[in-house]
């Protein structure tokens, strides 16, 4: 249960050599280097936002707002020492990293810890699935179908990235990283081909099947046992689709609670590599492939790459040696001067400021196409930001070429819709290496940012991996020749045809830095924008319940008896779930009673409950729970449980309640 591996992991922030890696590295760690003997810990913790009228970040529709829970939101951090440096790794489940939660993670560390976690050595990714909540970012093009920013989400993100780094923190023990390879051919597609087409033979013969297939594993021991591993892979947080209104992890989600169901101790992270053209919908189509069940899908895909984990992850034979090291710096994406080595045609050329095409409105077809707002429907936020048709000047649009351009997000007045100084950053941990770039980058454009890497290092190509969704967001990073076609990447492409040729360029001198061990001077400073942006969506005046009814009252009992395979159902009469996030709890609770005591089986953050929030009238709303009983389900009585919270609308206090079912018996 998540429950128990939450109170194992907490527990673990008592050992005794908490005290000696707190403020600095014990006497174990002083001897890791070279030797294989690391300081490793792991943590896991809740950024589930709220779960009612919050809108949803991925595929821009404002209509998308949540409505319940399918599987919470979760972040699983990996502190890894080396007894002269420190990395913090965090895959948060959301649908994007923004620089604005980067920015409040490392203030909050910094006032826990001092200069111990940094920008420099914390890498913060998310594994953009499109079912999380929306509204955490600073910067209004990403707020817009939202109706502004969010502080209940942004606020959930932040505590919950920074509890999983302390409970990593907290658990370090001496450890060893294993490495281990798979491949997966039956979890993604190209979903851009006719743009991946255009690159060179060369390129395309590094990916026969126009997908990257690799599955790379880091295993984490604390000595004899497995604790967790962090897996690799290349696809898109879009089984779920554009109609979905339950937060969800997608398949990345399910991929980790299937592991971390075999082991309440373990974490289980599924991170994202180069997944920009990358689509988990094999049929090339929303909600389509391998089955027409999004639900069904996700599972689907999820326990693939899961399989491949497992299978990477038994073989890892590959001990991680070495340092621990970290570059990271920032770059006025903008106003890049790309050197002629790292350009199609060997000239000198520039970046430019930020634009988004014509293409990129309409979204992706094979995932969930997206549009700003339904016909007639206008939006207040965008009208308070003063609308979206800034002109676009001639000379952008001749830099843009040959994108179309819509929107000049980098023009806007009084700050641009996206951030422009961006954070890059290059990790390494032994012979693997970290590409972390705050970008969706195609397979092709991540295979030309690995190769620069790894040549300028000196390592194998395969230990140089692309982390995206790294520190900060800014759409998506194509080659300049898929840029050409104009499809949904390139159009998204935000800084002109010769953005990877500026990557290429800036991550090469984080590259050589590290090679020769010198510093990188940390570049211009990004902006900060709190307090800047406001919040249209209405929230919780007060909750009334039905006439007769009290709160946690049971308006329909599940049935006496179910088989396995069933489903079983309740509905309560419930208050809006924005007056308490839960986070760390839950919504929905399976018990059932064994030797006289009603135990914990399931929550919102398993597989087989579904919790789903609606209004029934202007103050009052209902919670559907319904449990999905697993075939291997024990017999026995059951029943079910909703913790919510109301809000009075005469002194605005919130109360707590617990609503509980009949019991009904499976078997």
């Amino acid at each position: 249960m998540p429950v128990a591996r939450r109170q194992v992991l907490a527990a673990a922030a008592a050992a005794p050599l908490v005290a000696s890696a707190l403020g600095g590295t014990s006497a174990a760690a002083g001897t890791a280097r070279g030797s294989g003997d690391y300081l490793v810990g792991r943590g896991i913790a809740d950024v589930t936002g709220p779960a009612a009228e919050n809108g949803m970040m991925g595929y821009s529709m404002p209509q998308q707002q949540t409505a319940g829970i399918h599987l919470r939101t979760l972040a699983r951090a990996f502190v890894v020492a080396d007894g002269d440096q420190r990395i913090a790794f965090v895959t948060a489940e959301l649908g994007a990293l923004f620089q604005s939660v980067h920015q409040g993670v490392l203030r909050k560390l910094r006032e826990k810890y001092g200069e111990l976690y940094t920008e420099q050595n914390v890498l913060l990714n998310a594994t953009h699935t499109h079912a999380a909540c929306g509204g955490d970012s600073h910067y209004a093009a990403y707020d817009l179908s939202i109706l502004g920013f969010q502080e209940q989400t942004y606020n959930a993100v932040v505590d919950g990235i920074v509890e999983a780094i302390s409970l990593a923190h907290d658990d370090l023990k001496p450890g060893t990283v294993h490495l281990g390879r798979a491949v997966l051919t039956d979890a993604s597609v190209n979903r851009s081909r006719s743009a991946f087409d255009l690159n060179p033979q060369s390129d395309k013969d590094h990916f026969p099947l126009a997908i990257d297939p690799a599955v790379t594993v880091l295993r984490f021991a604390q000595g004899s046992r497995d604790v967790g591993a962090i897996t690799w892979f290349a696809t898109h947080g879009t089984s779920m689709t554009n109609t979905n209104q339950l937060i969800s992890s997608d398949n990345k989600g399910y991929a980790a609670f299937a592991w971390e169901q075999l082991d309440d101790e373990f974490v289980a992270c599924f991170a994202q590599t180069n997944s920009g053209d990358m689509s988990p919908n094999l049929n090339l189509s929303p909600g389509s492939g391998p089955t027409d069940d999004e639900f069904e899908n996700t599972r689907i895909i999820g326990d693939r790459q899961f399989r491949a984990a497992r299978s990477a992850f038994d073989s890892a034979q590959e001990q991680i040696t070495g340092a621990v090291d970290h570059r990271m710096c920032f770059v006025d994406m903008s106003k890049v001067v790309v050197d002629g080595r790292f350009t199609p045609d060997g000239r000198q050329h520039k970046t430019t400021t930020a634009a988004i095409g014509v293409s990129m409105l309409a979204g992706s077809r094979e995932d969930g196409p997206g549009l700003p707002l339904p016909e007639g429907v206008r939006n207040p936020f965008l009208d308070w930001l003063g609308g979206a048709d800034e002109p676009v000047p001639d000379w952008l649009a001749g830099e843009q070429a040959p994108k179309p351009v819509a929107v000049p997000f980098g023009a806007m007045k009084p700050y641009p819709w996206c951030p422009e100084v961006l954070p890059l950053q290059l990790i390494r941990i032994g012979q693997l290496h970290l590409v972390a770039g705050p970008a969706e980058f195609t397979i092709v454009a991540g295979l030309r940012l690995r190769r620069a890497v790894a040549e300028e290092l000196g390592v194998p190509l395969e230990n140089v991996l692309v982390q995206g969704y790294s520190n900060a967001y800014s759409q998506y990073v194509t080659t300049p020749e898929e840029y050409d076609a104009q499809q949904y990447e390139g159009a998204s492409t935000l800084f002109g045809r010769y953005t990877l040729p500026a990557y290429q360029q800036e991550f090469t001198r984080l590259a050589a830095a590290m090679r020769t061990g010198e510093s990188v001077p940390l570049g211009p400073t990004p902006r900060d924008l709190r307090g800047k942006l406001i919040n249209f969506q209405p929230g919780v005046v007060f909750d009334d319940k039905p006439p007769g009814r009290e709160f946690g009252d049971v308006l329909t009992e599940p049935a006496t008896r179910y088989g396995r395979g069933e489903q079983a159902s309740a509905v309560f009469a419930t208050g809006h779930p924005k007056n308490d996030l839960h986070r760390g709890g839950t919504f929905a609770e399976v018990q059932r009673l064994v030797d006289g005591s009603w135990q914990p089986v399931a929550d919102d953050r398993h597989w087989s409950t579904k919790y789903r929030w609606a209004r029934t009238g202007p103050a009052t709303s209902t919670a559907t729970i319904t449990w999905d009983i697993p075939p291997s389900a024990p017999t026995g009585r059951y029943r079910i449980v909703h913790h919510g919270d109301w809000k009075n609308g005469w002194n605005g206090e919130i109360k707590p309640f617990t609503g509980t079912t009949r019991a009904f018996v499976v078997g």
